[in-house]
């Protein structure tokens, strides 16, 4: 059941995804790993993979082992060059802010690597911030503040983000605090800066948090707004979210570089972890294929200005495009009931836009994929028209816990945009220009690989419809190759009857 393109573990456990950092043309990708999961042990490490185009990971192994000093073993923070040497391990040193807990204790600790982050040693034993006695003090977040030039740390204490300034990465001062006491307790904070699509600059503040109480996401909340150093002031009080699905945990941003190595604020790069602290260890790929962790696709972000403001827009990341191994092309499929497709595949990438008429719209529209051969297994996506909203519905297929996550949807506009991934343990349905994405883990088995169109109570077009067949992913990235094509040219109606999104 190991996925087909998506970043898996190569055995046993993975969780918290760290911030990829660039260095010699890479990208370093850091993990919480955890060798003896299999076995009922405990603890994690730091594991490493480099990427060149965000798809194809290449392992490196534990970069930072478990237990490697009485401090216990490393959780979640983040990693910076120290292009100035201001920390005193050399220029160019890569310095890891990383969470310990001695006797349940948890501070920050500085590690640093001056082999370009393959190892990493202590810097010390004592923690570079000391918790002051609160039970969540974790998950610190570093960025180089250019513009007052000094180091920038957030950090997870409960319903508060502290903000912290250092000059050298070992001494640092409080400075200020974001609160929000209705979404949990807040984890991995994110700060950066993007360019907008119509060219103004906004800092971005994000953290994992969970809004389930309020009948809102457990996934990322971000706000844009101003930042000066010691405060942020969002633009709104209620944040966005990057997922408004189940499965998008722990994710971080980073920047983008051109071919020359500078980092370009117009776009910026997010992965999440495919899991959640209510459901860690159910997952079949533990008696399948040994190994318990995956990523959502690594996505490609844009700040964008919207009527009511600026929000981040999610596309899968660019390079998935090399991995397309045969493009069906469907054109214009009118619906009237159900129609089945004539393909069957367990990794695909699937581009549309449903269409329908505002005066006399059908009840709902979308598709079955991950569909058993009779129906009994699947996932829907699409659009409840009398709702208003789209949703993705995992109840129906092998998955953690069920649940069908829905967002508000105009009925009047007579169209809806869908990119929808799939793979052997996660379905992630994009919606319009990715404003709004849906991320569910789910479990199909091996036959579960038909796809049903549908439109209830009326007529619908899915337009342009299009399947990109994905081929495996290995840990280099491809060279350029012919793809195959297949035109399908379904057009027309079809009759029968469709299953409701519940």
């Amino acid at each position: 059941m190991r996925p087909t393109y998506h970043f898996s573990v190569p055995d046993n456990w993975k969780n918290d995804p760290q911030r990829p950092i660039y260095i010699d043309g890479e990208y370093h990708y850091y993990y919480l790993y955890n060798a003896d999961y299999l076995q009922g042990g405990g603890g994690t490490s730091w594991r490493r993979a480099t990427t060149t185009d965000h798809v194809a990971f290449t392992d490196n192994g534990v970069a930072i082992p478990k237990f490697s000093n009485d401090n216990g073993d490393c959780w979640s923070g983040s990693l910076v060059i120290d292009e100035r040497n201001t920390a005193g391990y050399g220029k160019n040193a890569v310095i890891a802010l990383v969470t310990q807990a001695p006797q349940g204790r948890q501070a920050q600790y500085l590690w640093y690597s001056t082999d370009r982050g393959r190892t990493f040693q202590p810097g010390g034993t004592a923690p570079v911030l000391q918790n002051p006695g609160v039970q969540d003090f974790r998950d610190p977040k570093v960025i180089w503040d250019a513009e007052r030039e000094q180091w920038f740390m957030l950090n997870a204490e409960g319903q508060r983000l502290g903000f912290y300034t250092s000059p050298n990465l070992r001494s640092w001062q409080c400075v200020g605090e974001f609160i929000r006491t209705d979404l949990g307790v807040l984890e991995c904070p994110d700060l950066f800066r993007m360019t907008a699509d119509d060219g103004t600059s906004h800092w971005i503040l994000g953290t994992s948090a969970n809004g389930k109480g309020r009948g809102l996401p457990a996934t990322y909340a971000y706000w844009t707004g101003v930042f000066n150093g010691t405060a942020f002031t969002p633009d709104q009080a209620e944040p966005e979210w990057l997922d408004y699905g189940y499965d998008f945990y722990g994710a971080v941003t980073y920047p983008h570089h051109d071919a020359s190595g500078k980092e370009d604020d117009t776009l910026r790069r997010v992965l999440g972890w495919a899991n959640f602290w209510d459901y860690p260890h159910n997952t079949p790929t533990l008696a399948t294929d040994a190994y318990n962790g995956d990523d959502m696709v690594v996505r490609d972000i844009r700040l964008r200005k919207g009527s009511g403001g600026y929000y981040l827009a999610s596309t899968p990341t660019a390079g998935l495009d090399s991995y397309v191994k045969r493009r069906h092309r469907f054109g214009d499929v009118t619906v009237a009931g159900t129609h089945d497709l004539d393909i069957r595949s367990l990794a695909y990438d699937l581009t549309c836009e449903l269409e329908w008429d505002p005066a006399t719209p059908p009840s709902n529209i979308g598709l079955e994929i991950c569909r058993a051969a009779g129906g009994g297994r699947h996932v829907t996506a699409g659009a409840f028209l009398r709702g208003p909203f789209a949703y993705l519905n995992r109840r129906p297929t092998i998955n953690p816990t069920g649940g069908e996550s829905q967002t508000p949807i105009d009925p009047s506009a007579g169209r809806l945009a869908l990119r929808i991934l799939v793979d052997r343990t996660s379905v992630e349905m994009f919606l319009g220009d990715g404003r709004t994405v849906h991320s569910h883990r789910v479990f199909p088995l091996e036959g579960d690989n038909g796809i049903r169109l549908y439109a209830s109570e009326g007529t619908a077009t899915f337009r342009n419809l299009t399947i990109n067949d994905i081929k495996a992913v290995t840990g280099t990235a491809p060279a350029t190759t012919m793809m195959a094509t297949d035109d399908h040219s379904e057009r027309g109606m079809a009759a029968g009857t469709s299953r409701a999104s519940g």
